[in-house]
């Protein structure tokens, strides 16, 4: 979780995983949108670049701040709820692990989430954050309204309007800060609900044949499918009654995040950094390690799982209908090499949205994650990934790893175009930019 004190004690800054890394002029942690206004002025004046941190959860250097950081720690909360309409407006700098008590007082629940909480909800909405459901988008999908400083520092409020015609709204869906600092974030909120998780271990065939049938017949499915093995975990999340998660349960959870999760499974992956060749047989322990286990409670006690093993990530969006073919053969490569990695493969399904930059471009996606433990040489599967994925249009998460130029960019993204023109009407002196967002839109 975000610590200030650390923040503003370190002259460093790093990404979670530690890879990220910089040494900004000045880091601060501001109060009010006034403050904040004076802050991107006098920046614009002085000819500095703003970034906003959040929670440094992105593996790529999209947040990574160059000359002036930014963290909205103090500016994070609850501030209204209308729940005749299911709106919840929150300040942009609440994490996601507070959104969910705070909505539950009130009967109300976001409609998904992902399996981090620890970020900010700005950082999860312009990097387009996201769970799993055949039905259900990120959380980028999930805002109604949008309150943001440009880079003049004015401030600035938009409403969602009709996807075909709202441009702007199609623009802010994914901007990776681009557009400015949101400062307050409307979203379109639902009742209360419990989910129900069971994970089983599977062959390949045996779940890839029921892949399409098991993600429609639950809220939400994913795979973690072992490299090199030919097994996968499997779990499903379906609707039951709003219950709180038992103490019991609770307990559990932490036993076997701090010994299993953790514990154990840092032990195999510290062997597979020390000694690569083993990479494989590490793959094969943990596949054959998968219980059999079921948990109930509030959605936002069963949708995160804990992360204490770092790694780096690469991830990406290709379209539901090409996911067989892709998988299939993604497996077979990795029986015969699995890259050096023994992570789990990420499998999720998620709905077309209509942002710009949204990584579904408006189509119904598989959504495939690769993960490098920290130590490792991530290279050769990134690589790999980089030059494979062309094959099936594969588009990168923009907060994971993303070695594509901005040709491929464009090719990519049809309405790139549009929206750098948008992003210069309120960012006309490039505040908002590093060198990261100059390399991947604005290089010829």
């Amino acid at each position: 979780m975000f610590s200030l004190k650390h923040w503003q004690t370190n002259n460093k800054w790093e990404n979670w995983v530690g890879y990220v890394t910089s040494e900004p002029e000045q880091k601060l942690s501001v109060y009010s949108v006034e403050e904040l206004q004076q802050v991107i002025i006098q920046a614009r004046a002085d000819k500095k670049r703003v970034r906003v941190t959040g929670a440094a959860h992105s593996f790529s250097d999209c947040a990574r701040p160059e000359e002036i950081a930014v963290t909205l720690h103090n500016m994070r909360g609850l501030i209204s709820v209308d729940k005749a309409n299911k709106l919840a407006t929150l300040h942009a700098g609440t994490y996601l692990y507070e959104i969910g008590p705070a909505l539950a007082e009130h009967g109300l629940a976001l409609e998904n989430m992902g399996d981090v909480q620890a970020q900010t909800i700005a950082g999860a909405v312009s990097t387009a954050t996201h769970g799993t459901g055949i039905g259900l988008g990120s959380v980028a999908n999930q805002v109604v309204g949008w309150e943001w400083i440009d880079g003049k520092g004015e401030l600035h409020s938009h409403q969602r309007g009709d996807a075909d015609t709202d441009e702007l709204g199609n623009a802010l869906h994914v901007s990776l800060g681009m557009l400015g600092v949101f400062t307050k974030l409307t979203l379109k909120v639902v009742d209360l609900y419990g989910l129900r998780e069971s994970n089983e271990r599977l062959e390949f065939e045996q779940g890839l044949a029921n892949f399409h049938d098991t993600a429609r017949a639950h809220r939400h499915m994913e795979w973690f499918l072992f490299p090199g093995t030919n097994k996968l975990q499997q779990k499903t999340l379906s609707l039951v009654p709003p219950k709180p998660m038992r103490r019991g349960q609770k307990m559990k959870d932490h036993f076997d995040s701090i010994v299993m999760l953790n514990g154990a499974f840092y032990v195999l992956s510290e062997l597979a950094r020390m000694n690569p060749k083993l990479t494989k047989k590490v793959s094969e322990i943990s596949a054959n390690s998968i219980p059999n286990t079921h948990r109930e409670g509030y959605s936002f006690e069963v949708f995160p799982t804990p992360r204490g093993v770092k790694f780096n990530e690469s991830e990406y969006f290709i379209k539901l209908s090409d996911f067989e073919a892709c998988i299939t053969e993604i497996n077979d490569i990795l029986l015969e090499d699995n890259k050096l990695s023994h992570f789990p493969i990420e499998v999720r399904t998620h709905k077309g949205e209509t942002g710009m930059l949204s990584p579904t471009q408006g189509e119904d996606c598989a959504v495939l994650s690769f993960h490098v433990y920290k130590g490792m040489d991530c290279e050769p599967l990134f690589n790999w990934l980089y030059d494979y994925m062309k094959k099936w249009q594969g588009r990168p998460h923009w907060g994971k790893v993303n070695k594509l130029n901005t040709d491929e960019l464009h090719e990519l993204y049809p309405q790139m175009a549009r929206f750098l023109e948008i992003r210069e009407q309120y960012d006309p002196d490039n505040v908002f930019m590093n060198s990261w967002l100059e390399q991947k839109f604005l290089s010829n």
